[in-house]
């Protein structure tokens, strides 16, 4: 078959996906590869599996995720799941990519198993004891691989330690991972377990296996979990075959994971504030080729970005009163250049009545103030930094919205900036509008290099980068366009707000009883 599979989740049916009030399933794609062709010249290819997904009523695919490179091989497991909402009245193609030209490229293995709704996750170490050598010239190179049974039999990848290098007797490092993951949420599905030698060369020497059960891990360390590592091999060729060594379990602890949602129930409340460029590069507002052209007939691209991202996150404040600010302007009536000036004209209160009182107090400010520059983030980072540096106790979270043209002209500053904000509770979303190449922003990103400043690493991804333009809807069509754009701009804010959580050991509080007017009957004594 060629590089690309496709598959189809689900049959067509009439559905409006726009009005399902249905939860999805969740379901979990594993993939698995299988006489791959070599690619390389000198050893075996180093493959990943990319996954595209078609939006509803489109034809353009979209990556949705990637699994991890594994090295040297052409029959590869990936442990790396995908994991995607089921609708069984839609028809969801996916398409599977392994970046191998040609049409007889080997064999992709899909397998999709419905996720329970096990929350648990758990903490274990294990180590090992008396392992076979393998190595000629030294000891072996031990690592474990974690097997999930399937209700037909066969196994799934769901977990791989690391190396442990010439060592007979290994210890390996805790590893944490969803229960729904390891046995999907059945403590008595059998969890399969292999030890290999490492081999630079990709093949990996068969050490031996071993069974067990989540329900037996539970147990924690004692004499039902140590495990004797057998190879069926050497067990049926020698007589006075014992075993391959021992594995034993260390440590185990489970914990219910919270998800964002528990916090919200619990109060914590959500703080936007946007940020928008009014820098020269723009172009005049009152020329049609502005990106701050106010066109009776439609909205901006400016407006329609903060209209997009404001209308989902405004259900999360209760207050509902938003600090708008801008930057790169010269201000009335002085002609003061002010990088962080408040939208409403007022500094002292810079709070907007909701999503229509930013758009409003945005297009008053495009009346009144003179568009220059430069383009200095910093300022309006450091402004949301310094209140969400009073409130750490998890009761707040901040998101700053800034929607710019891209041409950032302190980008030193605002990298020291991010990397200070990074241990505080906040999030940055930026949207980039206009044709400019958005190289910095990529880099502010933070995806595929976290950013540092000075020689310090910030101490999580806070950031998240779109452009504007791979949004603009060809049809006309911008009620769906600008879905697209609110879902994938706040996409990663839930796992940035719980991986802030998390590091500080901030537990949801408990959701409040729901509020009783007084006379009603539950208030009633008897």
């Amino acid at each position: 078959m060629s590089s690309c599979g496709f598959l189809n989740m689900a049959t067509i049916g009439d559905f409006d996906p726009l009005n399902a009030t249905i939860p999805a399933t969740k379901v979990e794609i594993t993939v698995s590869c299988r006489n791959l062709l070599d690619r390389d010249t000198f050893s075996k290819s180093d493959p990943i599996c990319v996954l595209y997904t078609q939006g509803i009523g489109s034809k353009e695919w979209r990556e949705f995720g990637r699994t991890e490179v594994i090295d040297n091989t052409l029959n590869p497991d990936f442990v790396r799941k995908f994991i995607l909402d089921y609708f069984f009245e839609e028809r969801q193609n996916l398409k599977f990519d392994l970046g191998i030209p040609g049409k007889k490229c080997g064999t992709i293995i899909v397998k999709a198993e419905e996720l329970s709704n096990c929350r648990e996750s758990v903490m274990m170490q294990f180590c090992g004891n008396k392992l076979d050598k393998k190595d000629f010239f030294g000891k072996s190179d031990p690592f474990l691989v974690f097997y999930r049974s399937n209700e037909d039999g066969t196994f799934t990848i769901c977990h791989k330690t690391e190396v442990v290098k010439n060592n007979l007797n290994p210890v390996w490092q805790a590893f944490k991972m969803p229960v729904r993951a390891l046995c999907n949420g059945d403590y008595d599905r059998t969890i399969k377990v292999e030890v290999y030698d490492w081999d630079r060369d990709g093949g990996h020497d068969f050490i031996g296996e071993f069974s067990t059960s989540y329900r037996e891990l539970s147990r924690g360390q004692s004499q039902f979990n140590v495990y004797e590592v057998i190879n069926p091999k050497k067990k049926g060729k020698k007589k006075k075959y014992l075993n391959s060594g021992t594995v034993t379990l260390l440590s185990f602890l489970a914990d219910i994971e919270v998800t964002f949602l528990d916090y919200i129930k619990g109060g914590t409340q959500i703080n936007f504030t946007v940020a928008i460029d009014f820098t020269a590069s723009n172009g005049n507002p009152a020329q049609p080729t502005s990106l701050h052209y106010m066109n009776p007939y439609q909205l901006n691209a400016y407006a329609m970005a903060l209209k997009a991202v404001g209308e989902i996150i405004q259900d999360y404040d209760s207050d509902k009163m938003f600090p708008a600010l801008g930057f790169g302007a010269k201000l009335p009536p002085d002609g003061r250049i002010s990088h962080e000036f408040a939208l409403n004209g007022n500094p002292q209160n810079p709070y907007c009545n909701g999503i229509d009182g930013v758009m409003e107090a945005y297009y008053q400010s495009l009346k009144s103030v003179t568009l220059y520059g430069p383009t200095n983030f910093s300022p309006v980072i450091n402004h949301v930094a310094r209140y969400a540096a009073s409130i750490k106790d998890g009761s707040q979270y901040f998101i700053l919205l800034i929607i710019t043209d891209g041409v950032i002209s302190d980008m030193a500053q605002t990298k020291e900036s991010i990397v200070n904000a990074a241990c505080l509770p906040m999030s940055i979303i930026i949207v980039g509008v206009g044709p400019a190449e958005f190289d910095a922003m990529i880099e502010l990103d933070g995806d595929e290099v976290r950013i540092s400043s000075r020689g310090r690493n910030a101490e999580r991804d806070i950031v998240q980068f779109v452009p504007f333009r791979d949004y603009i809807d060809r049809t006309g069509n911008h009620i769906l366009s600008m879905a697209r754009l609110a879902k994938d701009v706040l996409a990663e804010i839930p796992d940035q707000f719980l991986s802030y959580m998390k590091t500080r050991g901030i537990k949801p509080s408990p959701t409040p009883p729901p509020y009783t007017p007084p006379g009603h009957p539950l208030q009633t004594q008897i």
